[in-house]
């Protein structure tokens, strides 16, 4: 085995650059989701070792196994209703919650439908849903010029020039070019970080049926339907064929496992992901699994060191993260409009799904991303049916 092929920048840059942009962008909402059941600062780290070490121990173990670039993730929206649904639950019920959740996902891996679902789904919609999700990290990227003009236009100018000159580094000198401009800026406030090493701390689960109605039931729905959909999307468009019920049931026995701990709801990853999978990454599709076994290894590090995670994070100025984030990203957006808007029938329904997701419209706690799909696929299925069918040549 040559051990000099897992240290390529690129690999090393992009897995760093996806749990960078993963976590900034919503272990805010973790913190709230702990805060709301009045638990301690300790909690809170115990937390974010759980899923800090369930993502990383996931992603490295399904990516060497499948050989493709495979991350998990906790569930973003997930959090977003643990931060309502968990006010005044005792934090114990909550942990059981949480395991009934991760039970259930396993379930359905094991049954294998989920499979069946994503097999019969048209690969125009699946793309559209893609760049639907995608698409307002680049939008968030270029409103970014209005607050912080000289650094995002210089990374930008950076990720054009890198990405002629040196493709495969385009990413990680856009990254040092943009921590250089924001030091010179004063824009990085490193005092805020510290070293702290975070330790596990285990509930013992219990269970109530409030808490099952309340917390499980829609945990489990918006992480299946908003989370894992986009998360076997972004694999089946970059090429990638590992088999969906494996993936799902390994997320759900890693939440069983992690639950008790604070790890609330593991799944597939799609914007992590994604990152991972362009061809900036590498020109081989078959070598991009090592950026995610980097990715994999950084967040384990997050996880053992989250003590220091907030402060790292708020030292690293906003309009960078998400810059970074929008660049890196324009790969994965372009081949996904691509495929799209290939097909002429196809390409009104698309459009329908591309701007449902992108508009961030979230009904009864589901995202945007699942009624995409759903309005796609509607618009699609009532095009064909209304389609006059072509005429008989029988003699």
């Amino acid at each position: 085995m040559n051990i000099g092929r897992y240290f390529n920048p690129a690999h090393i840059s992009s897995g760093f650059i996806a749990p960078l942009v993963g976590y900034t962008s919503s272990a805010a909402i973790i913190f709230q989701a702990v805060n709301s059941t009045g638990a301690s600062d300790t909690v809170v780290t115990g937390w974010f070792w759980a899923l800090g070490l369930g993502m990383g121990l996931s992603t490295i173990g399904l990516s060497l196994f499948y050989k493709q670039p495979i991350l998990t993730a906790w569930s973003t929206p997930g959090a977003a209703i643990l931060v309502t649904s968990l006010a005044g639950v005792p934090l114990a019920e909550a942990i059981g919650a949480f395991v009934l959740c991760s039970l259930l996902i396993t379930l359905v891996g094991l049954s294998g439908w989920f499979d069946r679902i994503m097999d019969y789904l048209p690969q125009s919609i699946a793309a559209a849903m893609l760049a639907g999700v995608l698409v307002p990290f680049a939008m968030h990227m270029i409103m970014s010029l209005e607050s912080q003009l000289a650094l995002v236009l210089a990374m930008m100018i950076a990720f054009f020039i890198s990405r002629v000159i040196w493709p495969k580094l385009a990413v990680m000198i856009t990254l040092i070019v943009g921590i250089f401009i924001a030091a010179w800026q004063n824009l990085i406030v490193w005092q805020d970080v510290s070293l702290q090493v975070s330790s596990p701390i285990w509930t013992t689960p219990e269970w109530s049926l409030s808490a099952a109605i309340g917390i499980t039931i829609p945990l489990f729905i918006v992480t299946m339907a908003s989370q894992n959909v986009p998360g076997i999307v972004v694999l089946r468009s970059h090429g990638y064929d590992a088999p969906a019920a494996p993936l799902i049931t390994w997320t759900g026995i890693t939440g069983v496992l992690m639950a008790p701990f604070g790890g609330f709801a593991f799944n597939l990853a799609a914007i992590m992901a994604a990152i991972c999978m362009g061809k900036e990454v590498d020109a081989d599709p078959k070598q991009r699994y090592r950026s995610a076994i980097w990715a994999g290894l950084f967040i384990i590090a997050a996880g053992v060191f989250a003590g220091s995670l907030t402060g790292l994070f708020n030292s690293m100025p906003q309009a960078l993260v998400v810059t970074i984030a929008g660049l890196a990203l324009l790969g994965t957006i372009s081949s996904s409009l691509s495929t799209a808007l290939a097909g002429e029938a196809e390409r009104i329904p698309a459009v329908i799904t591309l701007v449902t997701t992108a508009s961030g419209v979230a009904m009864w706690g589901i995202g945007s991303a699942f009624w995409g799909l759903i309005l796609g696929a509607l618009a699609l299925l009532i095009q064909r049916s209304c389609s006059p069918k072509p005429a008989s040549t029988k003699i």
